[in-house]
């Protein structure tokens, strides 16, 4: 009996790769920062597509692969600072 290989995925619309290794979770290799889900590429990627075109070519369109969202998959919302612009 063979145990199946792990396979590295790679996105030809934004280039992220996705290690894929059987019996584990798939692991997101993002261009920067540290690697991630592929709930976290979608939340801040993949959910922006606007074409059929586009997400054809996207690897990360299946919803049962990407599972649910988590808590941080998201960029936090951050508050808004005063420059000091409201002079008259």
């Amino acid at each position: 009996m063979t145990v199946p290989s792990s396979q590295r995925l790679r996105c030809e619309l934004c280039q992220v790769e996705i290690d894929c290794q059987p019996g584990l979770p798939d692991q997101v290799l993002f261009s920067r920062g540290p690697g991630g889900t592929r709930s976290k590429l979608w939340a801040r990627v993949c959910q922006y597509l606007t074409t059929g075109e586009q997400k054809a070519r996207c690897i990360n369109q299946v919803p049962t692969l990407r599972g649910d969202e988590k808590p941080g998959d998201r960029y936090e919302d951050l508050s808004s600072i005063d420059l000091g612009g409201n002079q008259t």
